[in-house]
């Protein structure tokens, strides 16, 4: 092989693998958005706090075993206590006055501020609550069960509509990578469609004459999986620093680990039956003018 002959493959490797790099990598940040999105959304949906009230004559005691039948039930994550004295030293430190001396009595009542456990919104969201909320009330000495429901409204609408919207584009994006990797691949191999007829002119069969470029398709697919991974969790570190996203890489390894997976197989996959497609296309073609 002559030395043009070398650097024009070479120049053909780098390029296929460069083209498939690039747009698997789009992909993947669109799937680490998308994944963010969502653990941002369980994260502040963690937040919301549900008000349990109290009768006002309940004794601790009685409190506690509340507090016992609320923390068992499965959708419940963390309970917090606020007796009626803690309830008047908190509201008395925001109001700046002791509001208890001015009326002579604290009207306050014991309650417990509740958070619901994130894996079971949004997808569930509205009948979670509404089951948190039926079961606490038909609890013995509880009065009523309050939180911002507007507010958790308008959350799950707007992840649901960006998780469609990221959704779209994700699928979009992964028939333009079947797209753009097809035509990479067979671009590849339309310079080795002389070995091909070659090939095929001495008597060699079909999965013979596929099996190097099966091959070499795979390695593609697998290098341009792998520099895919690698640049999308490097453009996360980087925003992650230059944005102060404060995201914790710590805490989501497995999923980028996950991510990287998909990737990888995507590339492989549509690298190997772009490049068994095409080579059987050649070969027929080779067929039909003998």
């Amino acid at each position: 092989m002559s030395k043009h002959s070398k650097v024009n493959l070479w120049g053909t490797h780098t390029s296929t693998v460069l083209s498939i790099t690039l747009v698997l990598t789009m992909l993947g940040m669109l799937m680490m958005l998308e994944y963010h999105s969502y653990r941002q959304t369980h994260d502040l949906q963690e937040q919301t706090t549900f008000r349990v009230g109290l009768a006002p004559d309940i004794d601790e005691h009685a409190a506690m075993r509340i507090k016992q039948a609320i923390e068992a039930m499965p959708s419940v994550k963390h309970v917090d206590y606020i007796s009626s004295d803690e309830a008047a030293r908190i509201f008395t430190e925001d109001l700046g006055d002791d509001f208890v001396d001015f009326l002579g009595y604290n009207p306050l009542t014991p309650s417990f501020m509740v958070n619901l456990r994130a894996d079971l919104l949004p997808d569930n969201h509205d009948n979670a609550i509404s089951q948190f909320k039926h079961d606490v009330s038909q609890i013995e000495g509880v009065s009523a069960v309050e939180y911002q429901e507007k507010v958790v409204m308008e959350l799950n609408s707007i992840y649901y509509k960006i998780s469609w919207f990221l959704i779209f584009f994700i699928g979009l994006l992964l028939l333009l990578c079947v797209v753009l990797i097809s035509s990479t691949i067979r671009i590849a191999l339309y310079a080795q469609r002389d070995t091909i007829r070659t090939m095929r002119m001495v008597g060699a069969k079909v999965a013979f004459i596929a099996r190097p470029f099966i091959r070499r398709g795979f390695f593609y697919g697998l290098l341009g999986g792998i520099l895919a991974s690698l640049l999308s969790i490097g453009v996360m570190w980087l925003f992650n620093n230059r944005l102060q996203l404060e995201i914790n890489f710590n805490d989501h390894y497995v999923w980028y680990a996950g991510i990287a997976v998909v990737l990888i197989m995507v590339g492989m996959l549509i690298s190997y039956f772009s490049t068994l497609f095409t080579v059987r296309r050649y070969v027929r073609q080779i067929d039909y003018e003998n």
